[in-house]
């Protein structure tokens, strides 16, 4: 049964809402819950609900969705014009597309399934000075209305060409990316129900990034959660437009299925049955970690974490060549980031919950390299890929800086400095930067300390970043290194140590104006600073060879002028002046730039105190 519409209340009044000062219902959304017999205007849009029975959970659907519901339409004075009831059958159409009365949709979409309501429409959100059948012009009329349920449809390219009806919910709000491995069942039928695509009773398994089939399944699987049943209705123009596909074409039979005619419109019941997540562990497709089964809560063992872990290593062709922790033996006890383990294990660990199962895949770059790895079980041979199955027994969580008293704080803080400094002897750079780095994070809440604490905090925090400075410069972060005594001379604007190594970056990056004043200013505080006057020659030499290139740049420029005038040009002579030097300055300039030197080599060396 058809309910019919009024004057005004096609497609795009109802979707756009412009006569309306506020969506109908969006006041309810703010508003106490009603009450059974209570009734209440809908914004100011003139439309009453009044609630006769209530209704179950807490969704409510939107425009473009499918519901089925039953109503009985009657005048003010009771007469009835239309209903369902009387029909035996409820109605079921897509709310917004002009079906029933506009006021009617609007009205649904304030409901929960199986609430009843009486409804009080206007005659703007009724039939208008038209009326219809039974219903005079400018009629005020009342719909009591029951939702029986309603199915979600969602237009997943946003152009009609794949739809989708959900027809069972799924679990939780998580859904699979391009990564995921994920398991579906499905069947594919044509307009006429004749069956062309099915998967086994067990259901087919692949990587979304893979695809199958058609990329219509893959584009609307990455809608769906865990456990969710959809219909598809997948138009021929999709299946044309994308890569692999044949909707122009149609497709041959095969697998015992008919054949696909061209430009045909394909059904599908799809069923996400589950997917595994698959992580890019170091975001360069080196390490992949696939969750085999979910870990216990929300926190994972991060670095610095010592953990217990069981694992089954082997090669690509199934080689297995090291066992911890199963069939007996003693399990892996290690902390993360310490290099205590292959870096892609280490990598990996450090983002797993407690009784998390994972399967990896680790490259060599993150696994032995190209070395020859001698393993319990076997040999592993120069540059392999590995695979590790790995369960996550157990971990303790390094202590986060809030967990900790101001003086344990400081402590820790110096600790990690310390450690800083062993990796930066034995020129591991890069860790022994984020151990400053997590030496200064303790220490960073400057109200937190007392004032007899913080002349230690500050000690500590400028030694931590000007070691990290020192740690940039030997990795090439110039940049890094700039910040970092950037923060030393916010508190200090006369430390050497940053003045030098801030001059050393600012030459590495070509802002020889700024590496000049930062010399200077180093040397207006340590005048006899032998570094710092070594790093001024450097700079010099710099400066020359820069005036030389900006010289015969004008040159050419000059050059190419005159080339096209009719007017003489007289040729620019540009000479530089350069001082005379010693042999030890000549040697001095050949260097780039001055490197800190080793800590027992001079005053520019990494903190140690």
């Amino acid at each position: 049964m058809e309910v019919e519409k009024g004057k005004g209340t096609d497609v795009s009044d109802v979707q756009g809402e412009d006569d309306l000062d506020e969506e109908p219902g969006e006041e309810i959304e703010s508003a106490p819950p009603l009450k059974v017999g209570e009734e209440r205007e809908l914004g100011n849009s003139g439309i009453k609900k009044k609630l006769l029975n209530n209704g179950i959970h807490w969704e409510m659907p939107e425009f473009g969705d499918e519901v089925t519901v039953h109503f009985v339409g009657t005048l003010l004075n009771g007469i009835k014009f239309c209903s369902t009831r009387d029909d035996g059958e409820p109605m079921t159409f897509k709310l917004g597309e002009g079906k029933v009365a506009k006021g009617l949709d609007n009205g649904i979409t304030t409901m929960k399934k199986g609430e009843r309501v009486l409804f009080t429409l206007p005659p703007d959100f009724g039939y208008g000075a038209e009326g219809r059948d039974g219903v005079p012009p400018d009629s005020i009329v009342q719909f009591e209305v029951e939702l029986l349920s309603w199915i979600t449809v969602v237009d997943i390219c946003k152009d009609g060409g794949i739809i989708k009806k959900i027809m069972e919910k799924g679990e939780r709000n998580e859904r699979p990316s391009d990564l995921d491995e994920v398991l579906v069942k499905y069947q594919v039928a044509l307009a006429g129900g004749t069956i062309v695509a099915k998967t086994p009773e067990e259901g087919y398994e692949f990587h979304v990034k893979d695809g199958h089939l058609f990329p219509a399944l893959t584009k609307a699987i990455v809608t769906m959660k865990r456990g969710e049943k959809v219909k598809l209705i997948v138009q021929p123009n999709v299946l044309s437009s994308m890569p692999d596909a044949f909707g122009d074409k149609g497709k041959e039979a095969t697998d015992g299925f008919p054949s696909i005619p061209t430009n045909s419109v394909l059904n599908v019941e799809l069923e996400l049955v589950s997917f595994k997540p698959v992580i890019d562990v170091t975001g360069d497709s080196k390490v992949f970690k696939k969750i085999l089964k979910e870990g216990e809560g929300a926190f994972v063992a991060n670095e610095g974490a010592a953990v217990t872990i069981s694992y089954i290593a082997w090669l690509e062709d199934g080689t297995v060549f090291e066992r911890k922790g199963v069939d007996g033996g003693q399990p892996l006890e290690f902390i993360t980031d310490e290099e205590q383990v292959i870096p892609g294990l280490d990598r990996a660990a450090a983002t797993m919950k407690k009784g998390e199962q994972a399967l990896l895949t680790i490259s060599p770059e993150y696994g032995f390299g190209s070395v020859v790895a001698e393993r319990d079980l076997a040999v592993v041979p120069p540059s392999s890929n590995l695979v590790y199955e790995v369960e996550m027994l157990d971990f303790v969580k390094e202590k986060a800086p809030w967990e900790l008293n101001n003086q344990e704080k400081i402590e820790a803080a110096g600790k990690k400095k310390e450690e800083g400094n062993i990796l930066f002897k034995d020129g591991n750079y890069q860790r022994a930067g984020k151990k400053y780095e997590k030496a200064v994070d303790y220490v960073s809440e400057d109200g937190l300390f007392q004032d007899d604490e913080q002349k230690q905090i500050k000690a500590l925090r400028i030694s931590c970043w000007l070691n990290g400075a020192a740690c940039s410069l030997k990795l090439s972060d110039f940049w890094g290194a700039i910040q970092l005594c950037s923060k030393v001379l916010d508190f200090e604007s006369y430390n050497v140590k940053a003045l030098y190594r801030r001059a050393q970056a600012y030459m590495k990056t070509s802002d020889l104006i700024s590496a000049e004043m930062d010399i200077k200013k180093a040397l207006e505080a340590d005048p006899q600073n032998r570094e710092v006057k070594l790093l001024q020659k450097t700079l010099r030499q710099l400066q020359v060879e820069s005036n030389k290139r900006d010289a015969k740049l004008f040159t050419n420029m000059f050059a190419g002028m005159s080339k096209g005038s009719s007017m003489p040009i007289k040729k620019l002579k540009v000479e530089i002046a350069e001082p005379e030097k010693s042999e030890e300055a000549t040697a001095t300039e050949r260097e780039c730039v001055a490197e800190p030197s080793t800590p027992s080599e001079d005053r520019m060396a990494v903190d140690q105190s």
